[in-house]
């Protein structure tokens, strides 16, 4: 992390998190983010359901819930981004304060309730974008809708052609039994949906579940049959948590979802068992508590074909998507992989 960067992350921990995250992004498009785009090598090189990635190290949706700053975060290191969720209709959220850190806990509690300009502007946002690094988006429902299955498949009709795949998110604690949609009978109705409406695309994406980490045994099996009938491309393991154990800050008895340091070890036996549900003839995206080289490594070991990160780069800076992506090649190399894909679920074992 460079001098200035590390200034400007102190000055951002003297405002409201929110307002500080959206200085974050104001920054982004003034130039001030640097970057020479993604981290390059052959060994880091990794091909994730159809799409060539420079690096496996991806930007987590939240981050950009407007799709307002894909070009500086294109050039921050990163190998993807997925920015989202988007929901058919503009919706505030929840009331504020909704954002708060836990730094002693190097995590974050939201409690956002999916607030995003609506699919409409976040589509002509997408259709300006430079061609670069894969985008994503992340699917939503918008908390008064009468059918929040179909939204998911609204969305991806509207933003579809703008997007290099798209991610359903089921698993936010924050709408209100939205993680009902987890369950087999309506999941699989809302997984037909989607795909139909993937179907009718020019030019099909790839598709994504993006689960919760709060399921036990049985429901992580039944998500993973699930995902092989409706053919999606990959399972994004996971989501924020409702766990607060063994937390120290001021701000654990926040309602909310629970992101950062403390969702490593749950997040990543949850991708483990995936894994081992699938056979690994599935891709994974491992997503919980990554703030280093050696935690996203240990997460392409445990089954993950990529990772992404957000609430780290709140403690780390932007930079640190860069810095993760060049750590992983020393230790691919120290255990003599000659590529990522070489090392995929190699340390499964380790987290069952």
């Amino acid at each position: 992390m460079s001098l200035i960067e590390r200034a400007g992350l102190s000055l951002l921990q003297n405002f409201d998190p929110e307002r500080a995250h959206g200085l974050a992004l104001s920054a982004l498009n003034m130039g001030l983010g640097g970057g020479r785009g993604p981290v390059r090598s052959d060994r880091l090189r990794v091909s994730l359901a159809g799409m060539e990635l420079a690096n496996p190290v991806g930007l987590a949706a939240g981050f950009d819930k407007n799709a307002e700053a894909i070009g500086p975060l294109a050039q921050a290191g990163f190998g993807f981004l997925e920015v989202g969720a988007a929901t058919p209709k503009p919706q505030p959220g929840n009331d504020k304060p909704r954002l708060f850190r836990l730094t002693e806990d190097q995590a974050a509690i939201n409690r956002f309730g999916f607030n995003n300009d609506g699919m409409e502007a976040i589509a002509a946002r997408l259709a300006r974008r430079v061609v670069g690094v894969p985008v994503g988006l992340n699917l939503g429902a918008n908390k008064t809708s009468d059918d929040r299955a179909a939204d998911f498949a609204t969305v991806l009709r509207h933003c579809g052609p703008h997007v290099s795949f798209a991610t359903v998110n089921v698993s936010s604690p924050n709408t209100e039994k939205l993680r009902d949609l987890q369950g087999r009978a309506a999941l699989s109705a809302l997984l037909a949906g989607v795909m139909e409406a993937r179907a009718e695309l020019k030019r099909p994406i790839p598709v994504f579940l993006k689960i919760a980490p709060d399921l036990d045994d049985d429901a992580l099996a039944e998500i993973a049959e699930v995902a092989v009938e409706a053919k999606l491309a990959g399972i994004i393991a996971t989501n924020t948590t409702l766990s607060r154990e063994g937390l120290r800050s001021r701000h654990r008895g926040e309602a909310g979802g629970l992101s950062g340091q403390p969702l490593f070890e749950t997040s990543t036996r949850v991708l483990a068992r995936l894994s081992q549900l699938t056979d690994g003839q599935m891709p994974l995206i491992g997503v919980g508590g990554v703030g280093s080289a050696a935690q996203a490594y240990a997460k392409i070991r445990a089954g993950a074909t990529a990772v992404q990160l957000y609430t780290a780069m709140v403690y780390g800076g932007l930079s640190l998507a860069g810095e993760i992506a060049r750590g992983l090649e020393p230790l691919l190399e120290a255990d003599g992989f000659a590529s990522v894909q070489d090392a995929v679920g190699t340390g499964r074992g380790d987290w069952l």
